[in-house]
């Protein structure tokens, strides 16, 4: 009783409910977990397995490990007894139990009200168990015609259940990612690959990457309380948001974007910390003079690469890093027909299924369609660019500052729909400002077809933007 009122009084301190500050307390509570992985040595999948699931009931309650138990059955099961399609099975069976969980607890609801349910932890490991069922059913195929990320995490042999239930809790990291490759657990779980201490470098210290990690997660919650009081969603709402001018209105959906992303950055930032000092996260060293290490398997994002974006292309690149990595090796590259590039289509494929992933409300639907097409607005511009000779330096440089502009008008009001949700909300924000982010986008799309600017006789980078 003493417990409960006295989680009750630091929750009102913090101005959280008791449910946030109990995930919040586990959620950190994954750093020491973690740490403590690196001494378990052949243990470590029954740790890892024990742990996850021991912080998800103090989290989540005892409902949570029944829940996961599904997707869990599901990948481990297809694997066993029907590997030639276990990765189509686990993908719509798994994402089938997501949806209808996403249905049954409409969690954003809950979220916006200051409650929490397993739901998100729930949507990082289905994005788990899909990659590995599809990395076994990839084991059957050749070699040859792969590409180079099938070739790289392909499961040759099934993992054991106790590997593949370590797999999917160790570090904590179903909570809220970052998602990595069955293949890279087992590697670091077994001290293989870079984490072998026989290789021409034995791996680092972890503890500088994680006291770096922890002062970016203080400063951007530093930053998010803040910046949430000056700038709360539910001045929306209100009629003094519909007395400002257009220009204001505009100012705000901007401010209200730029707020909310640090309380991801914060989350994503404990979250790497636990998986660096772990060891997972470790990734190999850079060619720089002297060598530093790599921690881009624990990154989730990169705060400056997603403020300061060049262009929308950029986008996937630093935020949510690990979640697009997976979109683009499970569904945008899949999508593909050999012999044929990649259009508009795959991409606003892959941006519905990120969005029906985060659940099934209006706003997050809306968000990802119009991130596809601010996405191909982006790379009009990018062309745009890239055909004005260099020496015509002021035009290219007129053009870069065009596409970073166009990138923050269109992300933070497109994301306006993520954070209200709702149908009315959402169309009603966006109306505010004349659905100025939505025609922009539509605007360049066109004018691209039709102002098609000349090939550059530049050889073509290895990577498109």
């Amino acid at each position: 009783m003493a417990e409960g009122v006295g989680m009750e009084r630091v929750a009102a301190i913090m101005g959280l409910s008791v449910p946030v500050l109990r995930f919040l307390m586990c959620f950190v509570a994954t750093i020491p977990v973690s740490w403590a992985c690196r001494f378990m040595g052949r243990g470590r999948h029954l740790y890892s397995a024990f742990t996850g699931a021991f912080l998800s009931y103090l989290s989540f309650g005892f409902s949570s490990n029944l829940h996961f138990l599904v997707p869990i059955s599901v990948g481990y099961g297809s694997m066993l007894f029907c590997r030639r399609h276990s990765g189509r099975i686990t993908f719509f069976l798994a994402f089938g139990y997501l949806i209808g969980c996403h249905v049954y607890y409409m969690s954003g609801d809950a979220w916006k009200q200051g409650g929490i349910d397993a739901t998100g932890a729930l949507m990082v490991l289905t994005l788990k168990v899909i990659s590995s069922a599809v990395n076994y059913q990839d084991g059957l195929l050749k070699e040859d015609g792969l590409r180079e990320s099938q070739k790289k995490n392909r499961l040759l042999n099934c993992p054991s259940f106790i590997e593949y239930l370590g797999y999917c809790l160790c570090c904590g990291s179903h909570f809220a990612g970052p998602v990595y490759e069955m293949k890279d657990y087992l590697d670091w779980a077994e001290n293989k690959g870079v984490w072998s201490p026989s290789s021409e470098r034995s791996p680092p210290s972890a503890y500088g990457g994680m006291l770096r990690a922890l002062a970016q997660a203080a400063f951007c919650m530093g930053m998010y309380l803040y910046l949430a009081s000056h700038f709360p969603l539910s001045r929306f709402s209100e009629p003094v948001y519909q007395e400002w001018g257009f220009w204001v209105r505009l100012g705000y959906q901007y401010m209200s974007g730029f707020t909310a992303r640090w309380k991801y950055y914060f989350i994503w930032s404990i979250s790497e910390a636990s998986v660096i000092v772990s060891g997972l996260g470790f990734s190999g060293w850079s060619d720089s003079e002297p060598p530093k290490p790599k921690w881009d398997r624990a990154k989730n994002v990169d705060i400056l690469g997603v403020e300061l974006a060049k262009s929308a292309a950029e986008l996937p690149l630093v935020w949510n890093i690990q979640v697009s990595t997976w979109l683009r090796y499970y569904v945008y590259e899949r999508l593909i027909q050999k012999g044929k590039k990649p259009g508009f289509a795959q991409l606003l494929a892959t941006q519905i299924v990120s969005a029906v992933w985060h659940g099934l409300y209006a706003g997050y639907i809306i968000f990802f369609i119009h991130s596809a097409l601010f996405i191909a607005g982006s790379k009009v511009i990018y062309r745009w660019q890239q055909a004005i000779p260099e020496k015509v330096l002021l035009g290219r440089k007129a053009l870069i500052l065009a596409n970073m502009v166009y990138t923050a008008l269109a992300l933070n009001y497109a994301c306006v729909g993520f954070m209200v949700l709702s149908l009315h909300e959402t169309l009603a924000a966006y109306g505010s400002v004349s659905y100025v982010g939505t025609l922009v986008p539509i605007a360049m799309i066109l004018l691209g077809s039709v102002l098609k600017p000349p090939k550059s006789s530049k050889p073509r980078a290895k990577k498109e933007q």
